[in-house]
């Protein structure tokens, strides 16, 4: 993806497999919104091609992206400030529910499993940031995806919240949706990734399990640092 003369995404190709969760990481500036924005639509690639379940969407409107079962959120949440958390989802749960009744049901059993069923009646103005950040991710499973992409969903958060917010991404994988990740909290992202990629002045510069990326020299030189300690994707028999 080209800027002018500036290359923000550069070569850049990986694949993301059913149920994985891949994290996304890398420093500031490294062009990982961007790619996000690629992928989503919200940017049309200046060369390269994106491909979701096997077809070419390179180029889609975001709209037409969501229907094809591809979601995201994004760093700056902004719900609908008027609109209760219910209809909020609900306006997600619309693109697969036309019947008022079908999207009020789905959107209350989303507002159930995120968390946020108790905050049904409050205004998307009255929502604290990690409540904020929870009805982001409700909205867009209102949708539906078979891939969820997360922009930074844990920035800001205290560590409470941030284990509430990695509980609650294991729960969506669980339902069978695959999730790709944009995080700095490498303590929340590292144990729950399947895989790792890693961006730098907008070429990927690593790809692998967590295990593998905190000891890459080019990882910890770009983006980890020294005595960067994180703990491995937990795995349960």
């Amino acid at each position: 993806m080209r800027f002018g003369g500036l290359l923000a995404n550069n070569d850049v190709t990986f694949d993301i497999y059913p149920g994985e969760i891949v994290g996304l990481i890398g420093p500031n500036g490294a062009g990982k919104t961007t790619l996000f924005n690629c992928i989503s639509g919200f940017l049309r690639p200046t060369a390269g091609t994106v491909l979701f379940k096997g077809e070419n969407i390179t180029g889609l409107k975001p709209h037409q992206i969501c229907h094809r079962g591809l979601a995201r959120t994004f760093q700056i949440t902004q719900p609908l400030r008027d609109m209760t958390v219910l209809e909020n989802v609900m306006v997600g749960t619309f693109c697969r529910y036309p019947l008022t009744s079908q999207a009020r049901a789905k959107a209350i059993e989303i507002l159930k499993m995120t968390g946020m069923w108790a905050k049904r009646h409050q205004k998307g103005s009255e929502l604290t940031i990690p409540d904020r950040k929870r009805l982001e991710i409700a909205r867009a499973l209102g949708t539906e995806p078979d891939l969820l992409i997360l922009d930074e969903a844990m920035a800001g958060l205290n560590p409470a919240e941030i284990h509430e917010a990695v509980e609650l991404v294991k729960t969506i994988q669980a339902q069978g949706i695959t999730l790709f990740i944009i995080e700095h909290v490498m303590e929340a992202i590292m144990p729950i990734a399947d895989r790792i990629v890693v961006l730098d002045a907008g070429r990927l510069i690593a790809e692998g399990p967590p295990s593998e990326i905190v000891h890459n020299e080019r990882v910890i030189e770009a983006y980890l640092g020294e005595g960067r300690h994180v703990k491995r994707k937990e795995h349960t028999s």
